[in-house]
């Protein structure tokens, strides 16, 4: 069966060939995103796989339908990005990975919530300057903080096991609390009173019409004085323009992101000798208390082995007439 690899950069490349020697799908590496715009070269193919910025609404999977394509294996857990309805009216099978190691995700996030408290970029460019100066690096700690995680999926979950280490009080918010998490003693409360509450919070959450801009200008106005936002779940999550806002009064103390609102413009290019035209990136990235990652919290080598393997598992099963539970999504 011949595979349409979208959205492919060479440790795709890498970590899907090697794992494809267990099964033998004649897999074709596309650089390209999959959108209305590059959707004939999906034409020759079987089945395709895309990834998060690849653009799956109603034409796209019209004209996939019509290359008698039937299955889009997603290379990642979120699926904002393609018209579910429309594909289950189409009859085309969609699979995702949802757990492609939620240590990755967590302990960016971890990484992100340390390196703006403790200003670890500033301090080392500072040292490489030669000034050893401590003025400005005055962090704070972590126990007995609160700390607000939205979402206790397996990321979120994994979180909580690791900031529960550090000693911090820690509340959740989600629709479907777990029982491990409420029986390691920890809180469920409403998204008001964890946002209220909270001196850190990190967001965990799948993007869709609820949860688009949950943290907007009113729900900024609720936070502490100096909070910290961690936003590694999906960009749409967060009212840029309200977080611009929060960081000119003072209101948000810290601001770490590895997803962006408008990412797909963005997201795994070298702009280097580029102007970015998006003048909100741009204003984001002039404040000294943001660190921006680039989508990076899944990328390790656990990570894309497990991508890799789930991916491929997922065509498996839709070639042999197999739907798994776990990861297709019907």
């Amino acid at each position: 069966m011949k595979i349409g690899v979208f959205s492919c950069k060479p440790y795709d490349r890498e970590f899907l060939s090697a794992r494809n020697n267990n099964f033998g799908f004649e897999l074709e590496f596309l650089d390209c995103s999959l959108n209305i715009e590059t959707v004939e070269l999906a034409r020759p193919f079987d089945a395709v796989s895309v990834f998060v910025n690849d653009v799956i609404d109603e034409s796209v999977l019209k004209t996939l339908k019509s290359f008698d394509i039937h299955h889009v294996a997603l290379r990642c857990a979120g699926f904002n990005n393609i018209d579910l309805e429309q594909a289950r009216k189409l009859g085309i099978g969609v699979s995702r990975v949802p757990s492609y190691s939620a240590e990755s995700v967590a302990e960016h996030t971890v990484a992100i919530i340390l390196a703006l408290n403790r200003k670890l970029i500033k301090a080392s460019s500072r040292v490489l300057d030669n000034n050893f100066e401590l003025d400005g690096l005055l962090g704070f700690n972590l126990r007995c903080k609160t700390v607000g995680i939205v979402g206790t999926g397996a990321i979120g979950k994994r979180l909580v096991d690791i900031l529960t280490g550090f000693g911090c009080r820690i509340l959740c918010c989600d629709p479907i609390p777990s029982e491990d998490i409420s029986a390691m003693g920890h809180q469920y409360v409403s998204l008001d009173k964890l946002i209220k509450e909270s001196d850190v919070i990190s967001l965990h959450c799948p993007l869709n019409a609820d949860s688009q801009h949950m943290i907007d200008h009113a729900a900024v106005q609720n936070m502490k004085v100096q909070v910290m936002i961690i936003n590694t779940s999906r960009g749409g999550l967060v009212n840029t323009q309200a977080i611009v806002s929060g960081l000119k009064s003072g209101k948000i103390g810290y601001l770490g992101l590895d997803v962006y609102e408008m990412e797909s413009e963005l997201s795994n290019t070298d702009l280097v000798c580029e102007t970015i035209s998006d003048d909100t990136y741009q204003r984001l990235a002039t404040f000294p208390n943001v660190l921006i990652t680039v989508h990076q919290g899944f990328f390790t080598v656990e990570s894309l082995q497990q991508s890799a393997a789930t991916t491929l598992k997922n065509l498996q099963y839709y070639f042999a007439g197999k739907v798994c539970d776990e990861t297709f999504l019907l």
